[in-house]
């Protein structure tokens, strides 16, 4: 694994230089709709903590402290965790209406889900240019997300043909592989593809998927900042730190 450097200011192609695959995050890295997770989730929280009022309300930075980049679930668990507060787990496929760790998950994932189906998802730009240099190449390509709406929101966004292998928090949980921040998910996506996790290039918006990536032993973990802070990707195990994937063209 190599070292963290300074951010540089030009385009770093030897980040992905020598690898055989890019392994992608899905949800900030590919589609804005990492934003929509952020929404979803206030949403959730919001109406969940009026029945709390001694505990204190959400904020923005709790999707960075507590959620961003992890199974759905577990989100549910951590964020509770920071009030203090307990609640039964509930069957995994609990009523969204029931204040249970699956309930309150179920009911994100509805509010999610409502929101995609209402606006679409549109990727974004420099990241489609990056996917189709990486292509142009012969990478082999992967996405990697804890989101089971992989499947879903890579079809909404025209990008499904570009992914042989999607690993994805339904695929986790067939498998048993705990998910980001353990690298188990991306080890898993580099054997799907054939080859060792040292010909794979991780690319990762969140500090949990960094901290997945730099667990392992893979080529380069590149971090795409948007909105976690590059000196906290960089922290976090990322070799660099772009804004937008079309800087490494």
């Amino acid at each position: 694994m190599t070292e963290n450097p300074v951010h540089p200011a030009r385009s770093d192609a030897q980040s992905w230089t020598g690898a055989a695959a890019i392994l992608f995050d899905l949800d900030g890295v590919l589609t804005p709709t990492a934003v929509v997770h952020e929404h979803a989730w206030q949403e959730l929280f919001d109406g969940f903590l009026r029945s709390a009022p001694d505990a204190q309300p959400y904020r923005g930075s709790d999707y960075f402290d507590h959620i961003d980049g992890k199974p759905r679930f577990d989100g549910v668990r951590d964020f509770l965790a920071s009030r203090n507060i307990v609640l039964p787990e509930g069957p995994l496929d609990d009523d969204p209406g029931n204040d249970t760790v699956h309930g309150l998950g179920n009911r994100k994932n509805k509010v999610f889900n409502d929101i995609v189906a209402a606006g679409g998802v549109r990727p974004y730009e420099g990241s489609v240019r990056f996917i189709d240099a990486a292509l142009a190449r012969g990478l082999k390509l992967a996405v990697v997300s804890s989101s089971r709406n992989a499947p879903a929101v890579l079809k909404a966004a025209g990008l499904s043909g570009h992914f042989p292998v999607v690993v994805d928090g339904t695929v986790a949980v067939a498998e048993g592989l705990p998910g980001k921040p353990s690298p188990a998910t991306y080890e898993y996506a580099a054997r799907l593809l054939g080859l060792p996790s040292e010909a794979c290039v991780v690319v990762e918006d969140a500090v949990s998927g960094v901290q997945a990536g730099s667990a392992g032993t893979f080529h380069s973990v590149i971090g795409v900042d948007r909105g976690a802070g590059r000196q906290t990707l960089l922290d976090a195990g990322a070799s660099l730190v772009v804004d937008d994937l079309a800087e490494l063209l």
